[in-house]
């Protein structure tokens, strides 16, 4: 069995990935009212644009001199909406777990991220605020690091 796998989005601009058996079980699910954001349970859900993309089982390497690794097929069940749900809503809450237990830095962000980089200070998980051209600088450096949406950082929403 073939899945469709469509990006959604939320009124709140919370994007997921929604699986559906065919486009008409997306619509009929969106005429339900069924569907809801992970994030903040919004019924109001849309689809985005997206390049369509089909989820089917491995298919065997038509000859021996393929490089690319087969993936494994899918399991034979896929978890049910319910299950999805649950399994998205863990996955958010582990995520605001580890953010709540770095050490907000504040505007100093991209100053404390330079000093661990460079070995002045023991590396550390922070976060804080940073604006585009010190992330670019940063990057620019070989410094990873990435803004955190507002709705993982509890900070933020208060």
């Amino acid at each position: 069995m073939s899945l469709k796998v469509f990006d959604l989005e939320c009124e709140h601009g919370h994007v997921f990935e929604g699986w559906f058996s065919s486009r008409e079980s997306y619509d009929e699910q969106i005429s339900r009212g069924l569907l809801c954001c992970p994030v903040c349970n919004s019924h109001e859900v849309k689809r985005k644009l997206s390049a369509p993309r089909i989820n089917v089982g491995a298919q065997e390497s038509s000859t021996a001199s393929d490089s690319a690794p087969v993936p494994p097929p899918l399991p034979s069940t896929m978890p049910t909406e319910e299950q999805m749900r649950v399994i998205q809503g863990q996955l958010l809450q582990e995520l605001r777990s580890v953010i709540r237990k770095s050490d907000n830095v504040g505007t100093q962000f991209a100053q404390e991220a330079r000093r661990m980089h460079e070995g002045d200070i023991e590396p550390r998980a922070i976060r804080g605020q940073a604006t585009a051209q010190e992330y670019q600088e940063l990057a620019d450096d070989g410094i990873i690091a990435m803004p955190i949406p507002d709705f993982l950082d509890d900070d933020r929403l208060q």
